[in-house]
């Protein structure tokens, strides 16, 4: 029994669907497109084309360059002076899988790519600030470097522990 409602409130709402449709298909006249359309609930909608206006690209001369070279993947962001993110990059997002995405290689690849979308912004001069200890912290560098831009400052920022963290038991034989 229970089945039988649902199946025709089902049904039910089916048919308002089809003659809500309906109505609009008639209405073709341009006239009839600005009126008000009744919602679900019995409220008043109106339709409102909105213009998108162009809005210009931001301009950056300076800027940062956070690279951050990890056993497993390399990762690019590119910052302006601020913080504010421009565009960041690794080597998943263009198509390395695996252990390759740590190579020298796949990091001058992200930094390529990535350089030519920064450069829409006007970027030229930047600071780079490298963090980590995997293979792709100097391809990377070379990457930026051929790619034209003018290298302020160069800092490592990779944490180095200070005595760390305690040492195991010794073991007794």
């Amino acid at each position: 029994m229970p089945e039988e409602n649902l199946s025709a409130g089902a049904d039910k709402a089916k048919e308002e669907k089809t003659e809500k449709i309906e109505e609009t298909k008639k209405s073709d006249s341009p006239a009839g497109a600005d009126k008000a359309k009744e919602g679900p609930k019995g409220e008043d909608k109106v339709e409102v084309k909105k213009k998108k206006g162009k809005k210009g690209k931001k301009v950056v001369t300076k800027g940062r360059v956070y690279i951050m070279a990890t056993y497993n993947n390399t990762i690019v962001s590119y910052t302006d002076e601020n913080g504010n993110l421009l565009n960041q990059s690794s080597a998943g997002h263009h198509g390395f899988k695996g252990p390759k995405k740590a190579t020298p290689y796949a990091a001058g690849v992200i930094v390529k790519e990535s350089c030519e979308v920064v450069k829409s912004y006007g970027l030229k001069d930047i600071d780079v600030f490298i963090k980590g200890i995997g293979s792709g912290r100097d391809g990377a560098l070379r990457a930026l470097n051929a790619a034209g831009f003018n290298i302020n400052s160069i800092k490592d920022r990779t944490p180095i522990p200070h005595n760390g963290c305690r040492p195991k038991k010794q073991r007794r034989v």
